[in-house]
């Protein structure tokens, strides 16, 4: 079912595990699987933008099993992370959930990592996974890569003022009050710049941002959404970001 308009959210748990996809088919499966087996307490929300290698569908059958932990919203249409993320946000909120954690699909963000944010949200509204924090790392990306990954989280931290290591990940937990902060309306960022922007937000809000170590890895199932044009939008737009409140 394609969902266009949010509805309540009958999950069980504290803990909501947002995922968003598209052509995940290989790892979903085993993600929710790892996520559910952490836990009662968690519970995961897989955000779908009409993939066409079926990950929706495999979704769907995982929720038949297990309703009370597992749901899907199904987009009609590719139109970016950013976007994606905005309608998780707003369905996981008329859920029960004290806690929101966003994290990749492709197992480059460790599923028994969550345990570990979950426990630093206990004193902080945000808890970030952070590759750059000390004893933080990356695996499997090539030297340039990790180049490019490091300049960039330099550049917005620069631009912005903001004294965290890690602005481009999307491992991160959020608390109820934080995520609520967030004006999902005038969000209009994408890619690297959708993660500078909520946590840059959250941060200029005077709410607790935390960074908890991860360890990276490359998916090793799948392609990279990475893209030329997401690169460039995450240079332009962190001066936006600075100079003005929203933009749009």
């Amino acid at each position: 079912m394609t969902l266009d308009q949010p509805r309540a959210l009958q999950l069980s748990g504290d803990i909501l595990v947002i995922v968003p996809t598209y052509n995940e088919q290989p790892n979903i499966a085993a993600l929710i699987e790892a996520i559910l087996g952490l836990d009662p307490s968690y519970s995961v929300l897989v955000v779908d933008d009409s993939s066409p290698d079926g990950t929706g569908e495999t979704v769907d059958a995982i929720a038949r099993g297990q309703p009370q932990r597992v749901a899907a919203l199904h987009r009609s249409r590719k139109e970016g992370i950013g976007q994606a993320y905005i309608a998780g946000f707003r369905l996981a909120l008329t859920s029960g959930a004290r806690l929101f954690a966003t994290m990749d699909a492709d197992f480059s963000h460790n599923p028994e990592d969550l345990t570990r944010l979950v426990a630093a949200s206990e004193s902080a509204d945000l808890v970030l996974g952070s590759r750059y924090a000390q004893g933080g790392s990356t695996e499997g990306w090539p030297a340039l890569r990790q180049l490019l990954s490091r300049l960039g989280g330099q550049y917005a931290r620069t631009v912005l003022g903001v004294p965290i290591s890690d602005l481009t990940g999307g491992f991160k937990v959020f608390s109820r009050q934080a995520l609520e902060t967030l004006d999902l309306d005038t969000l209009r960022s994408d890619g690297y710049v959708f993660q500078i922007e909520t946590t840059y937000r959250i941060w200029q809000a005077g709410m607790c941002v935390n960074e908890a170590p991860i360890r990276f890895v490359d998916r090793v199932a799948g392609k990279s959404k990475l893209s030329r044009k997401i690169v460039l939008e995450a240079i332009v737009v962190v001066w936006k970001l600075r100079f003005q409140r929203h933009f749009g």
